[in-house]
């Protein structure tokens, strides 16, 4: 028997992350290495715990092996509750067959029952591949002063970036009037950050709905598609419902591209940025690998950078991140980068600009990207990537732009 809980939140983790290319091949995104010591899911769960929802659904589909291992029991989120606590939820087959998530709605609606045995009066509808700090309380709490039937997120925006996302307009007391996903000209700034607050008894009736809808296009040959932002948001608004923008004023960032991941790791290392990895009273947790202390050689230079424990460093070392176990050689250069777990990059080898993902290695000689200065025209640099496991051989090249996912 399950107890009642006022809140359950609802994790979509099983997106394939086609844009971060190389990284997400075999890994789906949200298990992406963040920040050191971090995973993309963990902002999500560590905010649920810190806000007080301990009962946690998450969505898993395409490559789960690595998510499903990291996630566990829950235990390094405070998650491993006998009633409720985090609970993986991959597709399924039941009596009447088996199907992959069609979509963001599609995935909550294959899991209604699991949301039922909580019998909640509030389900948080969360993303697994934004890096954010956020108190789901609040939302909630400002949910239920405005009689909301679903509260969305929202963040401003640079009106030059508006047409990249979901575009709330509002009246003066930020009731939602009208949704526009990725408009050509914004009538607004707030942009929607995929997370939600929905009372459950209307949300549970618009998924049926949608599916039910959606189901009956299929059948006929026509477009059908079963999503938050275009069915579920849209539909409610359509029918009058209470919808509201709950302002979010803190550092958010959408880690969905390459660029994005990149600047939003370096993000750390700016003082400047509102994102406390050190406030003791929100912490960010994660599991504990146990890797010993980081070591720090003699001829070793280290500046305005990040370096975690199992690290052994007798390099240069500038302006970047390295996670945990990785090695950089004497004679070695990493400079405005970031170097996943695992990685060794050998004496006389130069990244710079650069991703390299998990146990990965860059022999003598190799170069992986350049900065912005040593390329003629301004439009052919860009980030390099290499993926997760990947040998580059001596004295190889991997050019600005580059994404290599196999060895070369």
């Amino acid at each position: 028997m399950n107890t009642k809980k006022r809140t359950v939140a609802m994790l979509l983790a099983g997106g394939q992350g086609s844009r971060l290319y190389a990284l997400t091949k075999n890994v789906a995104k949200p298990a992406v290495p963040f920040g050191g010591k971090y995973r993309l899911i963990d902002f999500p769960l560590s905010n649920c715990t810190n806000s007080g929802i301990d009962t946690v659904g998450v969505l898993t589909q395409y490559q789960p092996l690595v998510l499903n291992e990291y996630i566990g029991n829950g235990e390094p989120w405070d998650l491993d509750k006998m009633n409720g606590g985090v609970h993986v939820l991959p597709p399924y087959e039941s009596n009447s067959g088996a199907s992959w998530y069609e979509g963001t709605a599609n995935a909550i609606y294959q899991n209604i029952r699991f949301i039922e045995r909580y019998d909640p009066e509030y389900v948080v509808v969360l993303g697994g591949d934004h890096i954010y700090k956020m108190d789901y309380s609040k939302m909630v709490d400002f949910h239920v002063a405005n009689n909301a039937d679903c509260t969305i997120s929202v963040i401003d925006v640079p009106l030059a970036e508006a047409s990249r996302f979901g575009i709330m307009i509002c009246d003066e007391n930020n009731k939602v009037t009208d949704f526009v996903e990725k408009p050509k000209e914004p009538k607004s700034t707030l942009a929607s950050m995929g997370i939600y607050v929905f009372s459950w008894a209307k949300l549970r009736k618009y998924l049926i709905e949608n599916e039910n809808d959606a189901n009956t296009k299929r059948a006929n040959g026509e477009p059908w598609s079963k999503d938050f932002g275009k069915d579920i948001i849209t539909s409610m608004l359509r029918d009058e419902q209470r919808l509201y923008a709950y302002e979010f004023e803190g550092y958010w960032k959408d880690v969905g591209t390459l660029d994005s991941l990149w600047e939003a790791n370096l993000d750390l290392l700016d003082t400047n940025v509102k994102l406390d990895m050190y406030d003791p009273d929100w912490k960010i947790y994660s599991r504990n690998n146990y890797y010993p202390p980081q070591y720090i050689g003699d001829k070793a230079k280290i500046e305005n950078s990040m370096v975690s424990e199992g690290s052994v460093i007798n390099g240069s070392v500038d302006f970047s991140i390295l996670f945990s176990s990785v090695t950089i050689e004497e004679g070695a250069e990493v400079n405005y980068s970031i170097i996943m777990p695992g990685t060794v990059v050998k004496s006389g080898a130069k990244v710079e600009y650069a991703i390299v993902g998990e146990d990965t290695v860059i022999e003598s000689g190799a170069r992986v990207g350049s900065q912005p200065e040593d390329v003629a025209e301004r439009d052919d640099w860009g980030i390099a990537v290499v993926g997760h496991g990947v040998t580059i051989s001596e004295n190889k090249v991997v050019e600005p732009k580059q994404i290599i996912g196999e060895n070369i």
